[in-house]
């Protein structure tokens, strides 16, 4: 009998190709969807869709009712209050994971859980993660390094800057960071479901022991744009005073941002590799991107979409 899966987060970056993801392998599926809009992974696919986000109830009773499992890829990246987060991540998880008490639920989750003590971000996925690994149902976390990929604008900012000759880094001896592109890790999570390890928080990346250097990042988007950029060490201070006019702003009324001074905490951490092998032997994965032709593929992409 074919599993309905009810999935958040889809119109996200990650969104369109886990559903993708899920689709080729004839799970049926029901989506949360903040708005309505046009899916491009969806054509051809017939999903149900559900209007709501994770703070309406009456939205995600009809999202869960009668299904297999849960894959819960939403969540607050930004905020305009510290509270927010909480309130979103921590606490919409925990009414979704109530409403479907016996359905498998997975939960995509983030490093940055990892070190909770870094910023409110941080906090409230843990936090998350801690609402999960109560349930008294099947569940399982992934913590999934930085993503990066085909629609994603955060790396598209960076290989911008490359292209111009300058490739920022943030002054930290010694930094690594995994790195994991995006249709490796729907695949591990599409094979999370079908074949379920241990319930367990577990982290994923591309394969590379001990991650990457910001010089690697750098080497691999100057030969895939055919350009050499310069290392552009970024102090602190220098972050840190934008993050706090940045803050100062949101709280009179501006626009969220990104750059906070918990977000400046989180890049200025030095070890951001994953640590636990775990699923991938768990799972048999093996995946097909490395950063150089992860990269290539990306940056390719977007030039046929006149992105870059």
């Amino acid at each position: 009998m074919t599993k309905l899966v009810a999935v958040t987060g889809v119109t996200g970056f990650v969104g369109p190709h886990l559903v993708a993801a899920l689709a080729r392998r004839g799970y049926k599926l029901r989506l949360l969807v903040r708005r309505w809009s046009p899916l491009p992974s969806l054509e051809g696919v017939a999903a149900d869709m559900v209007l709501g986000d994770l703070l309406d109830e009456a939205a995600l009773k009809r999202l869960v009712q009668g299904v297999d499992a849960v894959v819960h890829a939403a969540g607050l990246i930004k905020a305009r209050r510290s509270s927010d987060f909480f309130t979103v991540n921590r606490d919409g998880t925990a009414l979704l994971s109530a409403l479907a008490p016996d359905a498998r639920f997975l939960l995509l989750s983030s490093l940055a859980a990892r070190e909770p003590q870094l910023s409110p971000y941080a906090a409230s996925k843990r936090a998350a993660e801690e609402v999960v690994a109560g349930r008294s149902g099947p569940w399982l976390t992934v913590r999934a390094p930085a993503v990066y990929g085909p629609g994603d604008r955060e790396t598209l900012a960076y290989f911008k800057a490359v292209a111009r000759g300058l490739a920022p880094r943030p002054k930290v001896p010694r930094a690594r960071l995994s790195l994991i592109h995006v249709a490796d890790l729907v695949e591990a999570l599409a094979l999370a479901l079908d074949r379920p390890p241990p319930p367990s928080t577990y982290e994923i990346d591309d394969g590379k022991e001990g991650g990457y250097s910001y010089r690697d990042m750098a080497d691999a988007a100057g030969r895939a744009l055919g350009r050499k950029a310069v290392s552009l060490a970024v102090p602190r201070a220098v972050m840190a005073a934008v993050a706090r006019g940045n803050a100062i702003g949101q709280s009179l009324g501006g626009s969220v941002q990104m750059l906070t001074p918990g977000k400046v905490s989180e890049i200025f951490h030095g070890d951001w590799t994953a640590h636990d092998r775990r699923l991938a032997n768990a799972l048999g994965l093996h995946p097909r991107f490395d950063l150089a032709t992860g990269f290539a593929e990306t940056i390719l992409w977007y030039r046929a979409r006149g992105w870059l």
